[in-house]
């Protein structure tokens, strides 16, 4: 029985890594913010997510990191289709160096696909 609890556990992990758009798991919640078409996508209209990151070696991997944080907040408030950081609009980055560790700090209003239906 811990086997098939183990095994259910993994498949339902590897189902939502690599085919996120097939599992409907939008949370609702993005109804509560106004939203508008802006061309291919739909966006929050003055809704904005951060996202942080620090102590990382180089001013890439700190705005990388950043970016993912963003993303999985995002993802995890209102569902996978809202948490991509590249379909994000009004990105702003501002990143800082001290003692030789990067930090950045990022905001952006959350965007996804416009699905006609």
């Amino acid at each position: 029985m811990l086997r098939k609890a183990a095994l259910f556990i993994l498949f339902t992990t590897a189902a939502n890594s690599f085919a996120p758009s097939v599992m409907a798991d939008e949370t609702g919640l993005d109804a509560i913010h106004d939203q508008r078409r802006e061309g291919n996508k739909i966006c929050m209209t003055s809704h904005f997510h951060s996202g942080s990151s620090s102590g990382k070696k180089t001013r890439k991997a700190a705005e990388a990191a950043a970016a993912h944080d963003w993303a999985g907040f995002t993802a995890w408030e209102y569902g996978t289709d809202w948490g991509s950081h590249r379909l994000a609009a009004s990105k702003s980055m501002e990143c800082s160096q001290e003692g030789g560790a990067w930090s950045c700090h990022m905001q952006a209003r959350p965007c996804k696909l416009y699905r006609r239906r």
